[in-house]
């Protein structure tokens, strides 16, 4: 079985430090990882970029045996690959549908107004996928942390 993601020798720097140098690891389909190390090691670093957050200096990453390059966070969601950070970066004044879309609202008529139904439904497609038991139209600040952290 081919990998679905394969990363080889993945380095960043920022000014003053190297945080990854040649990083090298792949990822078949259905797996599950955990992904540990000291502070500073460069975990974070490592899944920000394949989130897209930021970009790397060196190496490269694969996707189905495809070459990528993800210059934003939305290019690395098209292929499905996203990311939950540590630090809940929620919006508590709005739903969960709305938390999951935020920047990735579906559009609803002429393009410009959101369409609710459509957001709703398909949050609630996501988190059956999930297997998780969330009412998209549940506020996110009515929930408790660990429901948020889902």
């Amino acid at each position: 079985m081919s990998p679905l993601v394969s990363v080889q020798n993945v380095s960043k720097n920022f000014p003053g430090v190297r945080a990854l140098s040649r990083v090298s690891f792949e990822l078949l389909a259905g797996e599950v990882h955990a992904l540990v190390g000291e502070n500073g090691a460069g975990k974070s670093t490592l899944m920000k970029i394949l989130a897209g957050i930021y970009p790397r200096d060196g190496g490269e990453i694969f996707y189905n045996g495809e070459p990528v390059n993800f210059v934003s966070p939305r290019d690395a969601q098209m292929l499905g690959i996203g990311i939950i950070h540590q630090e809940l970066q929620l919006m508590n004044h709005l739903t969960v549908a709305q938390n999951i879309f935020i920047g990735r609202e579906p559009p609803g008529r002429w393009g410009v107004l959101l369409d609710e139904d459509k957001l709703n439904r398909q949050a609630r497609e996501i988190l059956a996928h999930m297997h998780l038991k969330l009412d998209p139209r549940a506020i996110v600040g009515g929930l408790t942390v660990a429901k948020q952290q889902m």
